[in-house]
């Protein structure tokens, strides 16, 4: 004879273990979310389609380059970048300037499939967060979708592994404010944090950001600024006495 109360404790612990693996298997999904691959424009810490502006003195550390505009659009100094110097012609800063227009193309195809990946990446773990002000909170890896602007008016954090992927889809205007951070912890790497901008991207006076930004348009970043990360635009990007440095 079956014993109810016996049977009734069993299907409640059954029903706690099953959630349990629920739970388990989306943060297993989540963590072995695939990070977007760069292809040629792995190199680069700033590329751009039709040309990077500067107010000196900025520091880049990494591959630049500027494609198919002509080399004269690319206005960063030799001294101002640690790596190498790509232009469509031998227009650029002199006498640093690398042309080679085949690679660049190569490396600006891969930049373009780099943001299509990031920006159609299905089933987001959350769709329109904060009403797209995002300020103040803290990220664990996964897919963040948004269909207004994005503002960043405090400090964020994103916190995971070595391993772990954060994919950002923004299909407006990206802003992160003056004098704020974007911080990491737990082992979180910039190599795997995705900026995936459709909108123009502004990174605020004296702020700090980390992660790799895949914008549709054009990267604006104001005085002081220092990023962590890449700076791929499908238009300009401006810089005003930065310090870019690529990921590791």
């Amino acid at each position: 004879m079956i014993n109810s109360k016996k049977y009734s404790k069993v299907l409640i612990l059954a029903a706690m273990f099953a959630s349990s693996v629920a739970v388990i298997a989306s943060a297993v999904a989540a963590g072995g979310l695939m990070p977007v691959s760069l292809g040629k424009a792995g190199t680069f810490a700033i590329l751009s389609k039709s040309g990077i502006t500067d107010v000196f003195r900025s520091s880049v550390t990494g591959d630049v380059g500027t494609s198919p505009i002509t080399g004269a659009a690319l206005l960063l100094t030799c001294d101002e970048v640690v790596g190498k110097i790509y232009t469509v012609t031998a227009a650029g800063p002199l006498p640093c300037t690398i042309s080679d227009p085949s690679f660049l193309t190569m490396a600006v195809s891969d930049m373009e499939a780099a943001y299509t990946d990031a920006a159609g990446r299905t089933s987001p773990n959350f769709t329109e967060l904060g009403a797209g002000e995002i300020g103040g909170l803290d990220f664990a890896p996964g897919i963040y979708k948004w269909s207004s602007p994005v503002t960043i008016s405090r400090d964020i954090t994103l916190t995971g592994g070595p391993n772990d992927v954060w994919i950002f889809q923004v299909a407006q205007t990206f802003n992160l404010a003056n004098g704020i951070r974007v911080n990491l912890a737990g082992g979180a790497l910039a190599k795997n944090i995705f900026w995936a901008v459709a909108g123009a991207t502004t990174l605020g006076t004296n702020a700090h950001f980390e992660g790799i930004i895949l914008d549709k348009t054009m990267i604006a970043v104001n005085t002081g600024t220092s990023v962590n990360g890449r700076l791929f635009a499908q238009t300009a990007v401006t810089l005003q006495m930065n310090t870019i440095t690529q990921p590791r």
